[in-house]
């Protein structure tokens, strides 16, 4: 594992941190259980990370390790059930919720599918949920592919030996690990674990004396390297231990935490969104936090309470490869306006604060570059450190970009995706996930923090409705279109004597 992933393996143990991700999968009709099954065992052969279990170190000297499991069972990661009538929404997203409340097996390989049929109207659902330290959003993405196909009747893919492949997977990881279950005795773990220890340190070491070499001829990276350091360490003990302004700001009524769960749905046009972020110069994810910062603003006024800001952070992915699976993100913490102003107001002055939020972020690399230094502390005072920070942020948000395009899964077409990005602590969760032209919006909620999720939910719908309102031109009046309209024809006819008389005069001319 990466320090980061390991950070996340060892903070759920913790289950208010719980980073798992998930998603309700809507179907136009019921799955093939049996091409999916098919679907499922080729992808997993292709992806190692879907049949390997976690195996700690000793003492946690050195970071958990990926190793194929022997007790590999399909069975366990894929169940079937059946929706009571009638099969709303509703009951879908509170199933759904409840799915995520049970923790995964951390002895097997850490995902789960459950099918879900009995929907009103002949649908089904697929649930999925996928451990953080398996893979990012974005790994997730390219994670159901395996069982995404881009037509309704496409082939299923040939028979494999899914059994054969992680035998010999499971007898060459024998040979390298040896922590956990697999050490021969306490000694050996010790013996490994303090050689992969070393291992890292001597490759810490070698790139650190790679930098020193280039100082000399470029002196100038001395006080960069220096510069970004101190960036660094500062903002972490910014994320970690705030300023009592820090502390007081963010929402009053959204101040308790739990882990109880609730899940809202939202879904908007993406050629909207990027239209409304068009004018005021920034991005769709610039626009799509603007319009949870206006409905946040909307919901605390509704209740009589005037707010300056709301507490919130953002998803920078620093992944520079095309690999299922793996996580390169790291976590921004941010602070968006939500005092009365207007929604181009708002867009404009969150396009800026977030322009500057990455520009940081991309320099210090955020919490993710401390990661290594948490791994080391004792975990009680790591989940601690976390579920502080975590308690501080009114929402988390995270927007990733799907298939532009129809997909469909195992001969049933996908409808909609809707995310469920994990709460660990804050207020909520809001994911997007775009799909063939729409924004599917998953608002997972601590209904601790946010008591009233269906108006939280309807303040979002309202503020992104009025956003593409404003971002369209109004249309002229009556008035206005009607002396426009003769004007034009005044022009035409004005235009046509012109050329009946220069006719008329070249006539002339030739008698």
């Amino acid at each position: 594992m990466s320090e980061h992933e390991a950070l996340m393996w060892n903070i759920e143990k913790d289950p208010w941190l719980n980073p798992s991700g998930a998603s309700v999968i809507l179907l136009d009709k019921p799955l093939d259980t049996e091409r999916f099954r098919r679907q499922i065992r080729a992808g997993i052969a292709k992806t190692p990370r879907l049949y390997q279990r976690v195996v700690p170190g000793f003492a946690r000297l050195s970071t958990p390790a990926w190793v194929a499991d022997a007790e590999f069972d399909l069975d366990a990661h894929i169940r079937e059930i059946v929706l009571p009538a009638p099969g709303t929404q509703r009951q879908l997203l509170d199933l759904a919720a409840r799915l995520y409340a049970e923790p995964l097996d951390r002895t097997r390989p850490l995902w789960r599918f459950v099918m879900i049929n009995g929907l009103e109207g002949g649908g089904s659902a697929l649930y999925t949920m996928i451990h953080h330290s398996v893979s990012d959003g974005i790994g997730q993405l390219r994670i159901s592919e395996i069982y995404q196909q881009l037509t309704r009747d496409e082939d299923a893919p040939p028979p494999v030996d899914l059994d054969g492949i992680i035998a010999e997977a499971v007898a060459a990881d024998l040979g390298k690990e040896s922590g956990g279950d697999l050490a021969e005795s306490p000694l050996s773990a010790l013996r490994d674990s303090t050689s992969h220890l070393v291992r890292r340190q001597i490759g810490i070491g070698r790139r650190i004396a790679g930098e020193l070499a280039l100082w000399p001829a470029d002196p100038s990276r001395i006080s960069n390297r220096v510069d970004t350091l101190l960036e660094t360490v500062s903002s972490a003990v910014a994320q970690l231990r705030p300023s009592d302004e820090e502390r007081a700001s963010g929402s009053p009524l959204w101040k308790h935490r739990s882990r109880h769960r609730h899940l809202e749905w939202v879904r908007v046009p993406v050629a909207d969104l990027k239209a409304a972020a068009a004018v005021a110069g920034g991005t769709v994810n610039d626009a799509f936090m603007a319009g949870l910062a206006e409905a946040a603003s909307r919901y605390h006024l509704d209740r009589g309470v005037e707010i300056d800001h709301v507490n919130s952070s953002f998803v920078l992915s620093t992944r520079h490869d095309s690999k299922a699976g793996g996580n390169a993100f790291t976590p921004v913490p941010v602070k968006l306006p939500a005092g009365p102003m207007s929604i181009q107001e708002r867009m404009s002055t969150i396009t800026e604060t977030l322009a500057e939020a990455k520009q940081t972020a991309s320099r210090t690399g955020g919490m993710t570059a401390i990661s290594g230094v948490a791994n080391l502390l004792p975990i009680s005072t790591v989940t601690q450190t976390a579920r502080a920070a975590a308690s501080r942020i009114d929402f988390s948000t995270s927007n990733l970009r799907g298939a532009p395009f129809e997909v469909y899964c195992s001969g049933a077409k996908v409808l909609a995706t809707i995310p469920m990005g994990p709460v660990a602590g804050t207020g909520a969760n809001i994911t997007a996930l775009s799909l063939d032209g729409q924004l599917d919006i998953g608002i997972f909620i601590d209904p601790a923090a946010i008591t009233e999720p269906e108006a939280f939910r309807t303040a979002i719908e309202a503020s992104f409705a009025d956003m593409f309102a404003a971002a369209v031109p109004a249309p002229r009046p009556r008035k206005q279109r009607a002396a426009k309209k003769t004007a034009t024809k005044k022009r035409a006819a004005k235009k046509a004597a012109t050329k009946k008389t220069a006719a008329k005069k070249r006539a002339a001319t030739k008698k």
